[in-house]
């Protein structure tokens, strides 16, 4: 089981702890957005899935790099609407099957696939 807990602190911050990972989140530019953390939270999952697929292709693959953005919508509920990503491998030349390959092994990010499910969240006062 994946668990996050989160304890607020002073001046919009939250603390978060994941694992053995502690970091800040907020929303008055002291941290990191959780608008933002969900995008990154995104783009690492793809390049985890990436670097995966390149190990298991016998692919050289020292560096790459992946852009996610997207635009909230305002109008209720705000959401984002449509999240772009790209990567970008750094010069390493994959033909078009190869290409097509990883887009389809990319499928697997658990993250993505997540978003795309709509899933179910249940919020509850203790």
């Amino acid at each position: 089981m994946y668990r996050v807990d989160i304890e607020s602190a002073p001046n919009w911050l939250f603390n978060v702890k994941a694992g053995n990972a502690t970091f800040y989140m907020d929303v008055k530019n002291n941290g990191i957005t959780p608008p933002d953390a969900l995008l990154a939270s995104l783009g690492s999952c793809i390049g985890v899935y990436v670097r995966k697929y390149a190990e298991g292709a016998g692919l050289t693959l020292s560096k790459f790099s992946i852009h996610v953005e997207s635009d909230l919508v305002i109008d209720p509920p705000v959401r984002f609407k449509v999240i772009k990503v790209s990567i970008d491998l750094k010069g390493l030349g994959l033909d078009e099957r190869r290409q097509k390959a990883l887009l389809e092994f990319l499928k697997n990010c658990p993250v993505s696939n997540t978003l795309k499910a709509n899933p179910t969240i249940e919020t509850v006062l203790v």
